[in-house]
Parts: structure tokens; sequence; C-alpha cells
């Protein structure tokens, strides 16, 4: 399929094929088109870009908060534990299953709710595809645009629905993040793929037993493939686990990374202790959208 071309910002002169972004304009939808600083639909509808690469299609109705989506010190808090190595075994999963799909050079790949945006990084350093990760926050998605230029970064409220035209994707990824199986059918092309991550039962197990009181192990994995199977249909499925001694600083950090707006209480918890081994544990699995 033909694709447009630009440049990419930060100083950066090699085209990169751009992702197939939809207006978000309340009765709109039409395919968007890339401009040297907007995004613009044949209806005249603008999308700015900001200084740091990201495009923000998010409309009035979107923005339930000011400040929408993880904080600016969530974000800064995953950012620290990737930097370290914490939490790379669901990127080295993601990317594992990427490279068994063998994808055409013109594939398109989707992250939703990218956050830092470490795994379309990863992805793009490897394989020369097209990559849009979509977030809710601006504090994600600038980060990511600005470590990762070559990937097209979206701020825009998934929950109402996926800013990209019909069957314009070949990859949908949702790690960790909101889950919209209608929504990815839709985007999907056929025959494509649709990669979810969600927390294992052993998940965090010891923070959890540490702050909560008790470490409940909750399965996730039959009930998101329950809520799948109308549209897509489960293909593989496994589980990537790593078990980690941290110190006080990277424990502090995973919970602000994972529990929004950290008690106070949880937090003098951790200031007592030196170090905790912790499990960190995903069930991935690999939903098929069939050819006909």
């Amino acid at each position: 399929m033909p694709f447009s071309f630009c440049l990419l910002p930060c100083g950066y002169d090699l085209p990169v094929p751009l992702a197939p972004l939809s207006c978000t304009v309340r009765g709109c939808g039409l395919p968007l088109e890339r401009r040297e600083r907007t995004w613009l639909c044949p209806r005249g509808h603008s999308f700015d870009i900001a200084r740091s690469g990201y495009v923000n299609l998010l409309q009035p109705q979107d923005r339930k908060s000011p400040k929408a989506g993880d904080s600016r010190e969530a974000v800064e808090a995953r950012a620290l534990l990737l930097a370290a190595g914490i939490g790379r075994g669901l990127i080295d999963t993601v990317a594992h299953a990427l490279n068994a799909l063998d994808l055409a050079p013109d594939s398109v790949v989707v992250d939703v709710g990218a956050g830092t945006g470490d795994a379309l990084g990863v992805a793009a350093a490897r394989w020369p595809l097209t990559y849009a990760g979509i977030d809710l926050s601006t504090a994600a998605a600038e980060h990511a645009a600005r470590r990762f230029p070559s990937v097209t970064w979206v701020v825009a409220n998934a929950d109402r629905g996926l800013p990209l035209t019909n069957g314009s994707v070949d990859v949908v990824l949702s790690l960790h993040a909101r889950r919209l199986p209608a929504e990815c059918a839709r985007v999907l092309k056929p025959g494509g793929a649709l990669i979810v991550a969600v927390p294992a039962p052993d998940d965090l197990i010891e923070l959890r037993a540490l702050i909560q009181g008790e470490g409940v192990e909750r399965e996730r994995t039959d009930a998101l493939v329950s809520e799948h199977a109308p549209w897509l249909a489960l293909q593989e499925r496994a589980t990537t686990r790593e078990r980690r001694t941290l110190g006080r600083e990277h424990l502090l950090a995973l919970l602000r990374s994972t529990y929004r707006g950290a008690r106070v209480s949880a937090a003098a918890r951790l200031e007592a202790l030196e170090q905790l081994e912790v499990t960190l544990a995903s069930d991935v699995c690999l939903f098929g959208r069939g050819k006909g």
C-alpha cells in the first residue's frame, strides 16, 4: 500500500512512513494528512504538532481532567525503572512476538496506552516499520516523542475510540493498558494481530502484601480471552516473569508508577525497608483477526 512520508523532528532527516490517523472531531473520522507542523483532515480540522513531536487529538468532551492520564511523576518513575532494566522482561517478550509474526516492511504497529514508549522504541530500533503510540497523558507522549522521534506519538482518549482508520493496522499492542476489543478488531487488517499483556496473578505480590496487608492472587487472563472472543480468537498465551531484589529508590519508583497517588502510609512503610524481592509477572496473549 502507498505511504506518505515526512521528515523526522529534532534534526533527523530520514523519511518515515506516516501512521493512519483519523480525525477525532465528533462526526468526522476522516483520515488525517501530515503537514509540516499539523495533521489535517479533508474537512479542514487541524491538529498542531507539539515542539517535542507529538500530536494532541483530544476533544473538549475527552477531557475529564485538565491533567488526564498518568502524571509526569508516574511517567518518570516508570522510565527510571526501565532504565535500570526493571520490567524489561515484558518488552523483550513483545519484541519476540513481533519478530515471530514476520511482518512485511509496510506493516503498521500501534501501541494503545504506550506510556514511556519503550516497547515501540525497542521495536523501531530493530525493524523499520510504521509505528504509532497512543496515550491519554501528555506527559507520557512528550517523554516518548523526545526519546523516539521516528514513531508517531498521539494524545487521545482511546476509551472514546481509536483515532485510526478502518482496517489500517497490522498489529495492536495493549500492555497493562486499556482493552478495547471491538475497536482493535475495527482497525486491524484481515489477518492482523493483537498482543495484550495483563498482570499475572503473582505480579507485585510481595509489594501488594506489604502495602495492602495481604497478597491476593487474581486471575485476569480467562476473563480477557472471554471479552475478546466475539471479535478476535486467542492464538497463543504465555507468561513472562522476573524476580528482582529492589532497593528503596526503586521500590518507591515502583509504588509511584503502579499505585496512582501513593498513600503516605504506604511510602512510609517502604522508607523503613532497605530492600525487597519483588515479582514482576505478566500474562501475554496473542489474538488474531480472521482473514475473511
